[in-house]
């Protein structure tokens, strides 16, 4: 349910520290209207999500921290290739002090290997960059935790009890995307709060400057919060919509919605015209049950279908369904490549030096060519010379090539498969 707020914590001393936040009014001048942002959070590690509006965020200060060593600085977590070419998840930290970035650290690489150990991340984790960009806080904590009068001095004012809820984990946007904007790229951003209260949230209606779409928060070292995390990015990589829905609503009567995996029609009709998810209906889904039409979803109880049960994108906790997974690596690609090299394409290299390519998944099958005929006995192999697969030294140029597919049986849309394959040239040495 969408509701109004104010950041009510429910004691002065937090109230004031939030007041910080914001935007200023020019003494005499009439106030124009708040402006707002939409915001999901979750009362429970298996529970179903809500929505609510919190006032947005004001533009940051230019400078945040100026005089704390550290502030800002940015770690590579995991790297997989040239930015670019990857996918590149940004962690900001918030409730750690100059002293806890270590700390802070650690929990990236907690929280990263529990969200990569779902699929299809699981599948994909050569596609991912990883990067951990410090904030400095004078204090360590979260504002709200554990009690609504506990007040803590945060760079990115992370603070439970967000509209008088307690597990929801609101933070200044504004000074997020200055943090997160830091790092080499942002495809995908998240905050970690030092804390080890269950909550989160989702901004799936911030857009970046710099590139990303929405920002999910979560309780650092909570042992479910990463449900959280990948949850929203259902949102903002798959562009998938909620599958749970408000009985309050009623029944839904608008236009065909974009989202992948919700739809007016039933399971006939997305097979008789070709629609949706329609290649999919009738398949065992990795999150239980088959998929076909289920009533419900998008917030509304009526008049809308989801496409199995109960996903990820339904209840925290569970897998995504066929559909979901399908549009996650659709979001993957819109940010990667399914093949990279260290060595830039059409460059020119000698026939002894040696070429290393990554591939996006163990799904991606990888073939070599020189001069347009394939090497068939080097197919698979990622590391080679233009001697190893036979480049003639003849004192003339040739060109060696690299192509790969990414043929995974989670992908079943044609167009998506013409984007999941990739090729890189380079000419050889006279």
């Amino acid at each position: 349910m969408h509701r109004r707020i104010s950041l009510a914590v429910g004691a002065a001393a937090l109230t004031a520290a939030l007041a910080a936040t914001a935007a200023p009014v020019a003494s005499g001048a009439t106030p124009g209207p708040e402006r707002t942002q939409h915001v999901e959070y979750f009362t429970g590690p298996d529970g179903h999500p809500r929505h609510t509006t919190v006032p947005a965020s004001p533009a940051p200060p230019k400078s945040l921290r100026p005089s704390v060593r550290g502030d800002g600085d940015v770690t590579s977590i995991v790297e997989n290739g040239p930015v670019g070419s990857k996918l590149d998840v940004v962690f900001v930290g918030d409730g750690y002090t100059a002293g806890q970035q270590g700390d802070f650290h650690t929990a990236v690489r907690a929280k990263w290997a529990k969200m990569s150990a779902v699929e299809p991340y699981a599948s994909y984790k050569n596609l991912f960059n990883v990067w951990a960009v410090d904030a400095v806080s004078r204090e360590s904590g979260v504002s709200g935790d554990s009690g609504k009068g506990v007040v803590k001095d945060t760079a990115l004012r992370s603070a439970f009890f967000c509209d008088g809820v307690e597990r929801l984990l609101c933070v200044d946007t504004g000074r997020v995307e200055s943090y997160a904007a830091k790092a080499p790229a942002a495809d995908l951003v998240v905050v970690l709060s030092n804390s080890t209260k269950y909550g989160g949230a989702g901004y799936n209606d911030v857009v970046s400057k710099v590139g990303y779409d929405g920002i999910a928060t979560a309780s650092s070292d909570h042992p479910k919060s990463d449900q959280i995390a990948v949850h929203e990015t259902g949102h903002s990589l798959g562009k998938l919509a909620d599958e749970y829905q408000y009985d309050e609503y009623g029944t839904y009567t608008g236009a065909e919605p974009a989202e992948a995996n919700i739809t007016k029609l039933s399971a006939g009709e997305m097979t008789a015209q070709r629609q949706k998810w329609y290649r999919w209906i009738g398949r065992t889904s990795p999150d239980g049950g088959t998929v076909g039409a289920y009533e419900g979803g998008g917030y509304y109880p009526k008049g809308l279908f989801r496409p199995t049960d109960n996903s990820i994108m339904r209840t925290l906790g569970r897998e995504f369904n066929l559909p979901g997974r399908e549009a996650m690596i659709a979001g993957f690609y819109r940010h990667a490549s399914v093949l990279t090299s260290d060595r830039r394409a059409d460059s020119r290299i000698g026939r002894g030096e040696r070429i290393t390519v990554r591939l996006s998944a163990s799904s991606a099958v990888l073939r070599w060519y020189v001069d347009g005929r394939e090497v068939a006995d080097a197919r698979g192999r990622v590391s080679v010379t233009p001697r190893s697969l036979g480049v003639p030294a003849d004192g003339r140029a040739h060109a060696m090539s690299a192509r790969a597919v990414d043929g995974t049986d989670a992908v079943r849309d044609p167009r998506l498969r013409e984007r999941m394959r990739s090729s890189l040239t380079w000419e050889t040495a006279r």
